[in-house]
């Protein structure tokens, strides 16, 4: 059991509850639909229920835990369907999003995006797991910013989010490292203004982000004290 002294701040204790819940699950040591119960977290830590309550509402802020009424909190059950016709109503939107993209590129907008671009290698080589994902899913969202299409921003960034715990549970490291080399060609192909090459890019680096989630994985436990040990 971990216990924390009355000197640490609340909130940095929280903190800590959220990391080690998130790296548990990104790290498939908790499976999706796991009960987190207030009191077995609690007794885990050493800390009040109160600390535990507000960590797991951190949680469901970002998708990763689901809160029901009367029930509590449990491990996000991605939609492996739900996923697929994600990824499909993103190849539709972010086709036209490159080709609108392309009319408008300044030497601006390619420099911010190959800054994102090194910031999503250094967390893949540092194997950050929970903040490549981010980033990787961040690239698109960056290109509706640039364009200062502050909607198109939105509806990606909601789209993302849904499929963003399949991503974090079931995208290996190989598999983020393709997909941050093939952000890194397609913004060349957006620099270059080679809008078939540009399109041809994004529909393939979609497709392969689907394909290269692993369902299949070895099933992990639902035993909170044994997965956060």
């Amino acid at each position: 059991m971990a216990i924390y002294p009355p000197s640490v701040p609340a909130s940095s204790t929280t903190g800590f509850i959220v990391d080690a819940l998130t790296k548990a699950i990104v790290e498939h040591r908790l499976h999706p639909g796991t009960k987190l119960a207030e009191q077995k977290v609690a007794d885990h830590f050493g800390v009040s229920r109160t600390l535990v309550r507000q960590a797991l509402f951190q949680l469901s802020q970002n998708r990763l835990i689901r809160m029901e009424p009367a029930r509590g909190a449990f491990v996000a059950t991605p939609s492996v369907t739900e996923a697929k016709q994600v990824f499909a109503v993103r190849r539709m939107l972010e086709a036209e999003m490159t080709r609108a993209f392309i009319k408008g590129v300044t030497p601006a907008m390619i420099k911010s995006l190959k800054q994102h671009v090194a910031m999503e290698k250094s967390a893949v080589v540092r194997e950050d797991v929970s903040g490549r994902t981010e980033l990787l899913g961040d690239f698109h969202v960056r290109m509706a910013e640039l364009m200062g299409n502050d909607v198109l921003a939105h509806m990606l960034g909601d789209l993302i989010s849904r499929c963003s715990l399949i991503a974090l549970m079931y995208q290996s490291a190989a598999a983020a490292e393709h997909s941050n080399e093939e952000h890194g060609a397609i913004v060349q192909a957006l620099a270059a203004k080679d809008e078939a090459l540009a399109l041809k890019l994004m529909d393939e680096h979609l497709q392969h982000v689907e394909a290269n989630l692993t369902f299949d994985r070895k099933r992990p436990t639902n035993d909170i004290s044994m997965a956060l040990s």
